[in-house]
């Protein structure tokens, strides 16, 4: 038997993304998933129930009916991580829903994700990292590009920024300061110290730089004299680290990871480098970093305030 959605429901469904669109901003390309996630979510209620899924049928889904769609999904071979991404779609579409229809969303609402660990970052160890910024040196045969390069990699590493950060520096920023202020997620601003050999890197590029680094203006530079796009600096590094057998996990942001591991492991207070990196919470600080359990331990007996 052929089982469907209803008009209304797929009316209803339309309306949301519209909505999604126009108020919310959100991008194309989420909507079309958004949109591919609740219709299959649909689609296996109205088979599930052996009969055509309208609006007052989405109003009667259950716990059973949830658990069973997630079970379903997971042994279609679907991540814990794609399964929780789209219950989400699903609990916003039933949540702006029930709204205008006036059912009761609880049982949709309350239901829980499967557990999926966050894979944790690899940092590099120190002599690798030093080896990747002098291997990325040869990268270029263009001296002022190779010095770029060099200059990019030792600021991620040397002051721990994110690469939307180091790519976001202007020409106002040249010669570095000593310390560099800089604004990152939800335009959270932070003070960050600038290692003597990211302020020398940078000054060998900007001597060598052939376009006009005026204040307003991007300081790294491609090739045209363009904003440097964040893919050449990833494709620079995955050269190196081939060169090198380094893992596959040795990228850009590798080195913000090796940067906080690093600092921890020199006797670096976890709650200073948690403001150096611009998190909002210490366990995220925790997951940036690679030291053995006694370390991590002492680290957080400094930093908690029950431990001091």
């Amino acid at each position: 038997m052929t089982v469907e959605i209803s008009p209304g429901a797929r009316d209803a469904l339309q309306a949301w993304l519209d909505h999604l669109r126009a108020l919310d901003g959100a991008a194309p390309a989420t909507c079309t998933a958004y949109g591919h996630d609740v219709t299959a979510f649909l689609a296996f209620q109205a088979g599930h129930r052996g009969g055509p899924m309208g609006l007052a049928e989405i109003g009667r889904i259950g716990t059973p009916e949830m658990r069973s769609w997630m079970a379903a999904e997971r042994m279609r071979g679907t991540g814990a991580r794609s399964v929780a991404r789209r219950l989400s779609a699903v609990k916003s579409f039933i949540r702006w829903l029930c709204e205008r229809e006036g059912f009761d969303p609880t049982a949709i609402l309350s239901a829980r994700p499967p557990r999926f660990r966050k894979p944790l970052p690899r940092p590099l160890a120190a002599p690798a990292a030093k080896d990747l910024i002098e291997t990325v040196a040869l990268q270029h045969q263009t001296p002022w590009v190779a010095a770029r390069d060099v200059a990019v990699v030792t600021v991620l590493y040397g002051c721990g920024l994110r690469i939307s950060e180091g790519l976001g520096l202007t020409g106002r920023e040249a010669p570095l300061p000593e310390m560099l202020r800089i604004r990152g997620k939800g335009g959270k601003e932070r003070l960050v110290p600038v290692l003597p050999a990211a302020r020398k890197a940078v000054d060998r590029y900007v001597a060598l730089c052939p376009f006009d680094l005026s204040p307003e203006a991007p300081l790294f530079r491609g090739v045209r004299g363009g904003a440097l796009n964040p893919g050449i600096v990833a494709e620079t590094v995955a050269r190196a680290r081939m060169q090198l057998g380094l893992p596959s996990t040795a990228t850009p942001h590798a080195l913000r990871h090796s940067f906080a591991t690093h600092l921890l492991e020199a006797g670096g207070d976890l709650r200073a480098i948690q403001e150096l990196l611009g998190h909002a919470s210490l366990s995220t600080t925790q997951a940036y970093t690679a030291v053995d359990a006694v370390h991590l331990m002492e680290a957080y007996a400094k930093a908690h305030p029950h431990g001091r």
